[in-house]
């Protein structure tokens, strides 16, 4: 099966609550459909450095920032494939290159136990981004349900609804079930635009009537205030009381 390796858009985000969705979804209907996948249930295991490098950085809000991640849509196997990213967001920009790969040679690859199989540009990309920052590791597991909607007209135009987000920092694997900690309400949903030109114009009158505005928001970042900082700051009280 052939699979997009790269990409070059704008990821608008919007915190929905569920009435609101419903409304996006009344005014979608005449434009746009659910892709063949359904909802699926997406697994991520985020990279990082010893010290959160990537995180902290990208929580500062910078003009450029990038992330490193495994992906698969589905409770993996070894066998099953799984996508290597190196995502990076300039100037409000997003480029992301991703290597579709066997889980077991995905992981054995990032964490530094083979060679990458494949021999490619984008491979040749993820190689110096794990040799720069030296340190990189499984830092978090996310998961989320999704449904992902595509125009029925000729662009590139996409979006997709998030709910049931979830972090941890136990068994982070591809093959595991989904369960941790919640990092937005359950009357919450997070919709992304995804596209590489303007918005439609059903679609901005959408959001106008729903008085639904864009926001800053990342699965990461949240997830890093919500469980990762609070347990480095307990450790760290912790250690002081014992000094």
């Amino acid at each position: 099966m052939a699979f997009q390796t790269v990409f070059k858009r704008y990821e608008l985000k919007y915190l929905l609550t569920k009435e609101q969705k419903n409304n996006i979804l009344d005014a979608m209907a005449p434009y746009m459909e659910m892709d063949d996948y359904g909802r699926t249930t997406i697994r991520n295991i985020y990279y990082d450095t010893d010290s959160y490098q990537l995180i902290r950085k990208s929580i500062e809000a910078p003009i450029y920032k990038e992330k490193l991640r495994v992906r698969s849509y589905s409770e993996a196997t070894n066998d099953s494939t799984v996508f290597v990213e190196l995502k990076k967001k300039y100037d409000s920009v997003v480029y992301k290159r991703r290597l579709p790969l066997s889980e077991r040679s995905a992981m054995d690859w990032l964490n530094n136990k083979e060679y990458c199989p494949e021999g490619t540009q984008i491979s040749n990309e993820i190689e110096y981004f794990l040799d720069y920052y030296k340190t990189l590791h499984p830092a978090i597991f996310i998961s989320y349900e999704r449904e992902a909607y595509f125009t029925k007209e000729e662009s590139d135009f996409r979006i997709t609804f998030d709910d049931t987000i979830l972090c941890r920092q136990e068994e982070i694997s591809l093959k595991a079930p989904v369960y941790g900690t919640a990092i937005i309400p359950d009357d919450k949903v997070l919709m992304e635009i995804k596209c590489s030109g303007g918005i439609p114009l059903w679609m901005t009158s959408a959001l106008s009537r729903n008085n639904i505005h864009k926001t800053s928001f990342s699965k990461y970042g949240t997830a890093y205030k919500t469980l990762i900082f609070p347990n480095i700051n307990n450790n760290f009280k912790e250690e002081t009381n014992n000094d």
